[in-house]
């Protein structure tokens, strides 16, 4: 068992190199002054306090949480009943359909995410389908619903697959015992599939939001840099502004809000678990 316990060691450093020393160098910079030399340095909060008193970054953050947390919600309604139906079919039809949810993740996400810019422009497919209903004066590209239908399409099957697995994973034989009881569909569904699927509906949770709160290409895509998210803000204090150490400062809010959030997601699903 030691050795075993030994060979954990080449995991632990690397993932001291590659995960903690970025976090360890990002938090320096985001304490320190611009323009310092490596040596010598001056520690200051001006980063953290400059983006705590000014209205305008805390608007684009609290839009940031607003879209990520339409985009979880419209997932979950979407991916729940779609994990259902998948977890409900037979073993053969189950690979073909979890096949094809994957199937559009094989791609890159930069390039589908260029696909819905031909699909949701003014002489694109979706914009001649509402024409024919008498919709076709619809502007859908570059606002915020193009930005959630980008979200939407790139991390639903994250939610999907995370609840499948947990469907699938379910004691069937509950299910006999709830019908055997007297309990109809619903009621079977309420009491019992739903909380045995908690698992996987927190697991989905996390998996979109995280990437949603932070996404900076989408609504730079299909925004068209009208729509202005947190993560736009941090790649152009990188790329475009140069200010490393206030792009780190606000990195390491948004690393302490997603964390907030997940611990909070995480309680609530401990505590309903106690109470079932």
């Amino acid at each position: 068992m030691r050795n075993f316990k030994q060979l954990a060691w080449p995991y632990i450093v690397w993932c001291a190199i590659m995960l903690l020393l970025p976090m360890l160098l990002i938090f320096a910079y985001s304490v320190m002054e611009q323009g310092n030399e490596i040596v010598h340095f001056q520690l200051t909060f001006d980063n953290y306090i400059r983006f705590f008193t000014d209205p305008d970054f805390l608007l684009i953050l609290w839009r940031s949480l607003a879209i990520a947390i339409k985009t979880t919600i419209i997932c979950l309604i979407l991916g729940y009943p779609i994990a259902y139906f998948i977890a409900n079919r037979s073993d053969k039809v189950r690979n073909v359909l979890v096949l094809c949810i994957t199937l559009p993740m094989w791609i890159n996400m930069l390039v589908r995410t260029y696909a819905w810019i031909g699909l949701l422009s003014s002489d694109g497919i979706i914009s001649s389908i509402l024409g024919i209903f008498g919709f076709g004066d619809q502007e859908l590209l570059y606002t915020e619903t193009a930005v959630l239908i980008g979200m939407v399409y790139n991390f639903l099957p994250f939610m999907i697959l995370q609840i499948n697995t947990a469907l699938c994973k379910m004691d069937k034989s509950l299910l006999e015992a709830s019908a055997d009881l007297g309990a109809n569909k619903v009621q079977t569904f309420l009491r019992v599939v739903f909380p045995l699927s908690l698992s996987g509906v927190v697991s989905g949770i996390t998996l979109v939001f995280l990437p949603a709160v932070s996404s900076f290409f989408i609504p730079k895509l299909l925004g068209g840099g009208q729509f202005f998210l947190i993560g736009n803000v941090i790649e152009n204090q990188f790329i475009t502004v140069g200010e490393w150490n206030f792009g780190s400062a606000i990195s390491m809010i948004m690393a302490a809000v997603m964390m907030l959030l997940m611990m909070l997601v995480r309680k609530v699903d401990a505590k309903s678990g106690k109470e079932d």
